[in-house]
């Protein structure tokens, strides 16, 4: 059934798959990436962790953790962030908590995806569980994000229930009472987040001698979480620029409405964000007395990170936001998206372990690199076929927006 150029599924027809199968060029490469990434998996699983990466005892964690898990966590905060400003801050874009709480949730569940690789006794995850480690960091973090995780599940399981009631009438009883804990779940899903995105930080604590001065910190918890915040922003606004672009006839009118008042505000709160995040790291410099590293070539390196993807974005959220240009606001997002990224690479990799020769220092192997292409094309397929069938860029004509 169509709806305004929106394909709802009947009760004869409930899954669209025919947009993932058509032999795009975009599917093709798709299929490419997954079959390879299948192919690595069974060799990983088969023969060995170290049959395909370049980790070492200098550098037990890599691109599975720096790229995969602390990238994942961090550019998968617009759940809460937006489920926040919408049911506790009363800001009206309800059209922008869907697809936030979606894409949180395949963040997360994928983050757990990849945490398996990089195991080298996956089975063993659900141990922490069992025998808790509770003076652990580490004990912590997991537990925080199985436990979000599960509130992620059950915020974005509305979504399929209404999907699904076609087939089961009895999900509605079960969608009614989601729908009452919304604010209850909001709440419980900012506390866990604000835990585990700055226990993320609290894991390098324990490696000042092996972090570079100016990115260790006694405060990186702090610096974790707060550039959370921003990339949760920024990633609702880069999240629904490419959703525009690719799946636009799965809006309704109350989302391509509400479009680009969602970016301008947003915009405005990462601004304030990133500037106020540049500030804490400069006075963090100042306080440790390493202005002086400044002046070095890590210095140099460490500038790059601040001025062009902090400071800089900040200036063109806030330019962006006062002129109403929305198409700047969308392209400062993804050079914020980015610097997030080098952020946790700088601390998990680029700035770690700094003072060991070239020969020492860590590169990923290609098989790491073509395992974290495989966990994001999966991340993108699952996205779509979610787009493609359930209500999530639009209001199911069966359910009013009152209800929620």
């Amino acid at each position: 059934m169509e709806n305004h150029g929106i394909i709802i599924p009947t009760k004869d027809k409930l899954f669209n798959l025919e947009p993932l199968l058509t032999k795009t060029p975009g599917n093709i490469i798709t299929w490419i990436i997954l079959a390879i990434g299948l192919f690595i998996t069974i060799i990983r699983f088969t023969v060995g962790i170290g049959s395909v990466t370049n980790l070492t005892d200098y550098q037990p964690w890599g691109l599975w953790i720096g790229f995969d898990l602390l990238c994942g966590v961090c550019l998968a905060a617009g759940g809460y962030f937006t489920t926040v400003g919408v049911y506790v801050m009363g800001m009206h874009f309800h059209s922008a908590v869907r697809p936030a709480v979606t894409t949180a949730f395949l963040g997360y569940a994928f983050v757990v995806v990849a945490l398996l690789y990089d195991l080298g006794h996956p089975l063993r995850l659900p141990f922490m569980f069992f025998f808790p480690g509770t003076t652990s960091v580490l004990f912590e973090v997991g537990l925080c994000v199985a436990t979000y995780l599960t509130v992620l599940f059950i915020e974005f399981s509305v979504a399929p229930m209404e999907w699904l009631s076609q087939k089961f009438p009895w999900l509605l009883w079960c969608r009614k009472w989601v729908i009452r804990v919304t604010i209850l779940l909001t709440i419980f899903g900012v506390t866990l987040s604000t835990l585990h995105q700055s226990s993320l930080g609290s894991l390098y604590l324990i490696a000042p001698e092996k972090l570079h001065p100016l990115w260790y910190s006694p405060f990186m918890p702090m610096f974790f979480f707060v550039s959370s915040m921003a990339a949760g922003a920024s990633m609702v606004i880069f999240e629904g620029f490419f959703a525009h672009k690719g799946v636009h006839n799965y809006m309704d009118e109350t989302h391509l409405r509400e479009a680009d008042s969602v970016v301008l505000a947003f915009s405005r709160a990462a601004s304030f964000i990133l500037f106020a995040y540049f500030m804490l790291k400069f006075i963090d410099v100042l306080v440790q007395a390493n202005l002086h590293l400044v002046f070095t070539s890590w210095g140099a390196w460490w500038c790059v990170e601040m001025f062009i993807f902090v400071l800089l974005p900040a200036m063109l959220y806030a330019k962006g936001a006062r002129d109403g240009n929305v198409r700047l606001c969308q392209y400062t997002s993804m050079l914020t998206v980015a610097g997030i990224v080098l952020n946790r690479f700088n601390v998990s990799m680029i700035a770690f372990n700094w003072q060991l020769p070239s020969a020492d220092r860590y590169f990923p192997s290609i098989w790491e690199i073509m395992i974290s292409i495989f966990v994001v094309t999966m991340i993108v397929t699952v996205y779509r076929f979610i787009v493609y069938n359930m209500p999530v860029l639009y209001q199911h004509p069966d359910f009013s927006e009152e209800e929620e």
